[in-house]
């Protein structure tokens, strides 16, 4: 696989300080990466993107410092202020098409979706990588009922693209939604609302560490 999308894979951690006990997106990325998270999505409802610019800045230097991706929730303004390596849209924000008009060619675009078809419409806007889920039941992502992996090896399929699973992974089944045919696992509460951040990083990046020689009929052929 070649491209921006190459950088997703393994444990995609995202900050989020609404599950993080006080703790803030400093002392989440900080941890998560020590615990060996190769990609951070920067989710923040509450602030306002003048009191999110300077967060997102010295994590975009965190994450420089750790060879990690660093994707920015929604809004693709504060990616191009900070020079993040990407953006990730929900299915109400802009299109991946018109995304990448402003972003060019060299960023990285990630679209959430809960079906084969809204998937295969982010791929052909030009996503480099697509949220799928929820896998498994979770306060977290409300976006109906749980795929399971099966509904993961559907999209799989389907999808050229990396497929970035979300949705109560945990230590416990994060192998198997590997298995099932993901590139990366998305988790917000495992991790950022674990008690040590970096020991729960750890534990599930152990099992989702990519395989230096993936199979063609994992990787979708990639």
């Amino acid at each position: 696989m070649t491209g921006p999308g190459q950088k997703i894979c393994g444990l995609y951690l995202i900050s989020d300080t609404a599950f993080s006990r006080g703790r803030t997106h400093e002392e989440i990325v900080r941890a998560g990466l020590s615990g060996g998270a190769r990609v951070i999505q920067l989710r923040e409802k509450k602030l306002s993107l003048h009191e999110l610019y300077p967060v997102a800045l010295r994590i975009r230097e965190m994450t420089r410092e750790a060879d990690a991706a660093l994707i920015i929730n929604d809004s693709i303004e504060l990616a191009m202020a900070i020079g993040a390596d990407g953006v990730h849209l929900g299915q109400e924000d802009m299109p991946a098409g018109v995304a990448r008009r402003l972003l060019g060619p060299d960023k990285i675009i990630g679209v959430s979706t809960h079906t084969i078809e809204e998937a295969l419409v982010a791929q052909g806007e030009g996503a480099d990588y697509i949220g799928f889920g929820p896998i498994y039941k979770t306060d977290t992502k409300g976006s109906g009922e749980p795929k399971g992996p099966e509904g993961l090896r559907a999209i799989r399929e389907k999808i050229k693209v990396p497929v970035v699973a979300i949705g109560g992974i945990d230590a416990g089944n994060a192998r198997v939604v590997i298995d099932a045919g993901a590139d990366a696992v998305a988790v917000i509460s495992a991790v950022v609302s674990a008690e040590n951040i970096e020991k729960a990083a750890r534990e599930i990046a152990r099992v989702v560490t990519p395989h230096p020689n993936p199979s063609p009929a994992r990787r979708g052929e990639l």
